[in-house]
């Protein structure tokens, strides 16, 4: 699994999901980043991390993790992404195959399908 000079971006607006998925991801070198927002993420994280993917949930306050998406999309952001959510529904599942999304989750996610999405994620990087 490429990990070392990978980078996942977790944006979680619950701080308990988010520390633990900073944790795990560590401890397998990954490098993480976090965000509480998909704000917080628009306004700190620069074009700077070619072997990257975002791990995002799909249910925040202020932003959406699919209208960040779609934001991103919009502005030719291509970046692989997998989505988190605690509640599934057939329109959350539409939407994100609509976007590409590499992989939605439900919470509380099993950490093999994790895995196995983040490498398919950073595969996909070109």
């Amino acid at each position: 699994m490429t990990s070392s000079h990978s980078t996942v971006f977790v944006i979680d607006d619950d701080e308990m999901v988010r520390d633990s998925l900073k944790a795990l991801l560590e401890s397998r070198s990954f490098n993480v980043v976090d965000f509480e927002s998909a704000k917080q993420f628009l306004n700190n994280h620069g074009d700077d991390a070619d072997n990257s993917c975002l791990l995002l949930d799909v249910h925040m306050s202020e932003m959406t993790g699919l209208e960040l998406l779609r934001l991103l999309r919009s502005r030719g952001d291509a970046i692989p992404t997998i989505l988190i959510t605690g509640r599934t529904d057939p329109g959350v599942q539409a939407q994100a195959k609509e976007l590409g999304v590499v992989a939605l989750l439900d919470k509380p996610v099993a950490h093999p399908a994790l895995f196995a999405a983040i490498r398919e994620a950073l595969a996909a990087r070109p």
